[in-house]
């Protein structure tokens, strides 16, 4: 099983360089950063950009994977994002992982003052999107018109550290974004569903999600083990981090329901992931190689 752990991007680089650091030198497997111009009730508080952050944390950790969980089409335009990937892939010496998803609702999709898609257009625009950034980043002088985008010998020079192209860890819970996983992904991540305060609930989700992505590979011809499983461990209605054993418990649950990577939040004094810093330092310090092994 591989952890990573989520750094939000709501502090200043003096700050959280030092978490970078840390998880690097702690041994975890990746590490992550919302893709938000804003974020729910923190919208009104500190937040900085996800590439620019990444590529500061390239440069102050040295074999930590470092990604986008998630990147979406709400305001990336593939030609433009592309040329931030290929950035922070050489900076980082191959070490990206590209979270992408369809894109909710909410701040980052009004403050450029679009409409409000419903759930079908999403996935019908995230379709396009990352159908025409897998090519740009794949090869140089690309021309595409669509129904969402546009883009006249979009160029990729000098392309990828990683060959054809950076992973795409794509975000799906329904049918169809699962069959985007199935033909553009080299991961999947879910955040399962179902109530807000039933634990045993939303694994039976996640359970049911990993089942549906089995029976979507298999339509596919596509070999399960060909596919990394990344489950966000904190969409579930208690904080990963709520306790060491906790957290011991809930990898051992998604181990057993064949994923192969898990992600935690690094922890906040209050509102999203509210937590004890001291916990994670206990993970960290304890647990994380046996969980690991």
């Amino acid at each position: 099983m591989r952890i990573g752990i989520v750094i939000l991007p709501d502090q200043r680089w003096a700050e959280s360089q030092r978490r970078w650091r840390q998880v690097d030198e702690w041994g975890f497997d990746h590490a992550w950063t919302y893709d938000h111009l804003g974020w729910r009730d923190l919208v009104d508080g500190p937040w900085f950009d996800s590439m620019a952050t990444l590529t500061a944390a390239a440069t102050v950790t040295s074999r930590i994977r470092l990604g986008t969980l998630v990147a979406s089409p709400n305001f990336r335009h593939p030609a433009a994002f592309a040329r931030q990937i290929t950035t922070v892939d050489d900076v980082s010496a191959g070490r990206l992982l590209l979270g992408l998803g369809a894109g909710g609702i909410g701040f980052d999709s009004a403050v450029l003052g679009g409409e409000t898609l419903p759930p079908r257009q999403r996935v019908d625009r995230f379709a396009e999107f990352i159908e025409l950034l897998d090519l740009i980043l794949r090869e140089d002088g690309t021309t595409w018109r669509g129904d969402w985008f546009a883009a006249v010998d979009a160029r990729n020079n000098p392309g990828c550290v990683q060959q054809p192209r950076v992973p795409f860890v794509v975000a799906a819970n329904g049918p169809r974004s699962m069959r985007l996983v199935a033909r553009f992904g080299q991961g999947w991540v879910t955040t399962g569903t179902g109530d807000d305060n039933d634990l045993a609930a939303w694994w039976a989700s996640v359970s049911a999600l990993s089942a549906r992505m089995d029976r979507t590979l298999d339509e596919a011809g596509r070999d399960p083990a060909s596919l990394d499983r990344y489950l966000s461990l904190d969409a579930a209605p208690v904080f990963s981090l709520s306790s060491a054993q906790f957290f011991a418990d809930q990898v051992g649950r998604a181990a057993e329901l064949g994923f192969t990577d898990v992600v935690t939040h690094w922890p906040r004094a209050s509102s999203w992931y509210a937590g004890d810093e001291a916990v994670l330092v206990d993970v960290a310090t304890r647990l994380l190689p046996q969980l690991r092994g």
